[in-house]
């Protein structure tokens, strides 16, 4: 006999058939009968059970007894009992069948009563314990709060509400915006030995609707439901560029039934039911709400978002911290924070901008666009996050604001950038005069990461450019190396100062190389592609300790990203602590002051909530000295020399 699905182990099914009573088929289980077998479908799971030509048989007799009518499936389970003796393969096999049932959550118990009501067949489908819910269901009410309570959304939510036997009346509300509903259910939790129960706390679902768009909240107090409501409504109003659309004729049904199932699903203890739709995008712990928006076709679409609310009021809302750990875990999380409707980021997009030979995308800032430029698309994607919310959070400026995903990357971009601010004070920080050169040439090189972004720069695009490296000193973790890439001056520039490509700061002499020479064709790619962009984000390997448990390929090498990047990753926390004792600098955790603005709050929230970490660059790090070795000139600036002013172009890594 085999199944679709492995079941889980460690369940103690019966010894005996005597306890089958205690059991029924979940109303709804449809079945398929095959020839070696059957095919049986619930409300989420599905089973297939294959065998002899007699499977088909034996199970007809067990589905007999588990038949939800007690007087068929009395007389059938003696026979059944005595039919297969202990120790019998007949026995054996029934055991298995009941087992995969149970795993498959196909089976549900007799016990405590059927629910009843209009939701009976409904909360025997999908409820572990049908009764309990029914009785939960039964000794609430609800209300459903509107403007115009005679509205055809407040009747239909009503209307829901009742026949899955959660009583509601339709109650005006004048406080309420027009086209917004708030659906509240009160009533007693009845916990055992409370007497008749004490009185729940109420929860609520928040629904509103207008030119087009509509919502529904996550299920929570009156107050965060009502947050929740302000929030989406202001911000699907922003989002809303283009002509306003006519309401669809089935939105106010398909709003008010989801909110009312939502409602329904908290009081009866079930999941909630974005939870059912198996949709891979949704990120884990964060709650959803439910967006319908008609489309350009006259269809209505609605979908499931997570959803990042800048309020968060209930306890369930503020959770630990989670930090981002890896790179998949930032790249899951970048739709969330740039979702269309429920986002507070403009969202990454290499459009038509060139992939080769180093990956461009594009998002909208204030004041223009932001190109980010990286060895792969996604690495760009992850830079053009981080750098769009600094410049939210900073009001447009460089500003003291940095982001990363997770601490270790959010501290690598911020120690990177003192480095390149402390530069930009030195005289010799672009014109190569550093005290402590480092030969380095391309005919010499060894590490193939740095070889082919140098070949890239100057055979395939053709850049006569140079590149000098510095040792800027040697701390507790590792020795730190910059590197800038300049274009060659010619006799006609003779006293002008150099025209900086790209820099970088790492732990060995070929990173530095590489990531400076990688930043020069990003940079040069971004002139001819996109003129007119306003921030230009060039690549670090501050990334790196995303990559660190990536698996490699047998195959891959120094000379494939990945590899590249695991190999850096092992290297950066020494490099930390050698940039921290070099700058003086220890980034501190940042949060926007109580005056700020309310989408500064919102954004820096829902970094949080997605496990990125915002910190201030310009904390000075306690007792910080200069490591042992030499110091010289902390390093190039990204993207400032001396004498020179910011252009469009330009600005801090």
């Amino acid at each position: 006999m085999t199944v679709d699905q492995a079941a889980p182990d460690a369940r103690d099914v019966f010894d005996a058939l005597d306890s089958l009573g205690r059991w029924r088929l979940r109303p709804g289980v449809s079945e398929t009968v095959l020839h070696n077998g059957v095919h049986l479908r619930g409300w989420i799971t599905s089973l297939t059970l294959e065998g002899g030509d007699g499977l088909p048989v034996l199970w007809g007799r067990l589905a007999e007894a588990l038949a939800a009518d007690e007087e068929r499936s009395g007389t059938a389970r003696p026979e059944l009992v005595r039919a297969a003796p202990a120790g019998s393969s007949l026995r054996g096999a029934l055991l298995t069948l009941i087992g995969q049932l149970l795993d498959h959550d196909l089976l549900v118990e007799r016990s405590g009563g059927e629910a009843g009501g209009g939701a009976g067949p409904w909360l025997g489908a999908v409820a572990d314990r049908p009764a309990a819910a029914g009785a939960a269901l039964a000794r609430s009410q609800a209300q459903v709060l509107g403007a115009h309570p005679d509205s055809p959304l407040a009747r239909t939510a009503a209307r829901a509400l009742n026949r899955a036997g959660l009583r509601a009346e339709a109650v005006e509300a004048a406080d309420l915006p027009v086209g917004q509903l708030l659906l509240v259910a009160s009533g007693h939790d009845g916990s055992p030995g409370g007497g008749q129960g004490r009185e729940a706390e109420e929860r609520a679902v928040a629904v509103g609707v207008r030119a087009g768009l509509g919502f529904a909240t996550p299920v929570g107090s009156v107050a965060q439901a009502r947050a929740d409501a302000e929030a989406l409504a202001g911000r699907l109003h922003r989002q809303r560029t283009d002509r306003p659309a006519p309401e669809h004729p089935a939105s106010p049904v398909l709003l008010a039934s989801s909110a009312a199932q939502r409602l329904v699903c908290a009081v009866a203890g079930l999941r909630d039911p974005s939870a059912e739709a198996g949709d891979a995008r949704l990120l884990p712990g964060l709650p959803t709400v439910l967006i319908t928006e008609q489309e350009p076709s006259g269809g209505l679409r609605g979908e499931y978002r997570s959803w990042p609310g800048p309020a968060l009021v209930d306890a369930d809302r503020v959770r630990p911290r989670a930090d981002v750990r890896t790179l998949s875990e930032a790249l899951a999380r970048i739709p969330v924070l740039t979702d269309r409707w429920a986002g507070v980021l403009d969202e990454p997009d290499p459009g038509v901008l060139p992939q080769l030979p180093a990956a461009l995308v594009r998002c909208a800032v204030a004041g223009g666009d932001l190109v980010s430029g990286g060895a792969r698309a996604d690495l760009a994607r992850l830079e053009a996050v981080c750098r769009a919310a600094e410049l939210r959070l900073g009001g447009g400026e460089s500003g003291p604001v940095v982001v990363g995903a997770g601490v270790e990357h959010a501290r690598g971009r911020a120690l990177r950038r003192a480095v390149d601010r402390e530069a930009a004070d030195q005289p010799d920080a672009v014109s190569g005069d550093g005290r402590n050169p480092v030969p380095w040439s391309p005919e010499t090189a060894r590490h193939p990461q740095a070889a082919h972004w140098w070949s890239v720069l100057v055979g395939r695009l053709g850049v006569d450019a140079e590149v000098a490296v510095e040792r800027l000193g040697t701390g507790g973790g590792s020795d730190v190396f910059g590197a800038r890439v300049v274009r060659r001056r010619h006799r006609t520039t003779v006293g002008a100062p150099p025209e900086l490509l790209g820099s970088a700061v790492e732990a060995t002499v070929d990173d530095a190389v590489a990531f400076a020479a990688l930043s020069a064709v990003v940079r040069v790619q971004a002139a001819a592609d996109t003129p007119h962009a306003r921030q230009l984000v060039t690549p670090s390997g501050a990334a790196a300790v995303l990559a660190r448990s990536a698996e490699t390929a047998p195959w891959e090498d120094s000379g494939w990203t990945t590899a590249w990047l695991a190999e850096a990753a092992g290297r950066e926390p020494g490099l930390q602590e050698s940039l921290t004792g070099l700058t003086g600098r220890y980034p501190q955790p940042w949060e926007p002051s109580p005056g700020a603005d309310a989408d500064v709050h919102a954004l820096w929230s829902a970094l949080r909530q997605c496990g990125f970490t915002v910190l201030s660059a310009g904390a000075d790090a306690p007792n910080a000295h200069t490591g042992p070795g030499p110091r010289s000139a902390p390093g190039p600036a990204s993207h400032l020399g001396p004498g020179t002013r910011p252009t469009p172009m330009e600005g801090p890594r």
